[in-house]
């Protein structure tokens, strides 16, 4: 199974990438991983709900550009689906028992993600309600797949 996982903006933080690094590491025993960073637009202060628009739009279009035909998008967006990291597990599982040889999980920028990417998405995840920064997201989602494969194959790592 090949993972891709695209993100708006670049990581700043060294411990943010050191961390990055260390799942890429630990998912290679379980799938093929890939990471693309795609660049983010300016966000004027005070934008107005057009320029955010706007904003969102051409971000999904370096987004969408990165996704292939095939493809099962999974979107990060506040309004999607909450899961249990048992239940990602049995949903990257699932996946892969109908042959999805290719995932994209999709983390949009400070403004989230346009309509046309979420349009795209297969599939809508949620891990709160809440807002994350955005490099800290890409380690959280990392550390949750890495789980759901060590999950899948009854290791000891979920306890």
């Amino acid at each position: 199974m090949k993972i891709t996982v695209i993100a708006v903006g670049k990581i700043k933080e060294k411990f943010f990438s050191d961390a990055i690094a260390e799942y890429q590491k630990r998912l290679s025993r379980y799938c093929k991983l890939e990471i693309v960073q795609v660049a983010d637009e300016k966000t004027p202060d005070k934008a107005s709900d057009l320029q955010n628009e706007q904003i969102k739009k051409k971000e999904g279009e370096r987004i969408l550009a990165h996704v292939k035909d095939g493809a099962y998008v999974i979107a990060l967006a506040i309004n999607g689906k909450m899961l249990s990291s048992e239940q990602l597990s049995a949903e990257l599982e699932r996946l892969g028992n109908q042959g999805q040889s290719q995932i994209v999980m999709i983390i949009g920028g400070s403004l989230g993600l346009s309509k046309e990417v979420l349009d795209r998405a297969d599939y809508k995840l949620s891990f709160s309600p809440m807002t994350f920064p955005h490099q800290l997201m890409r380690v959280v989602l990392l550390e949750q797949v890495y789980r759901g494969f060590k999950i899948m194959a009854g290791e000891p790592y979920h306890k």
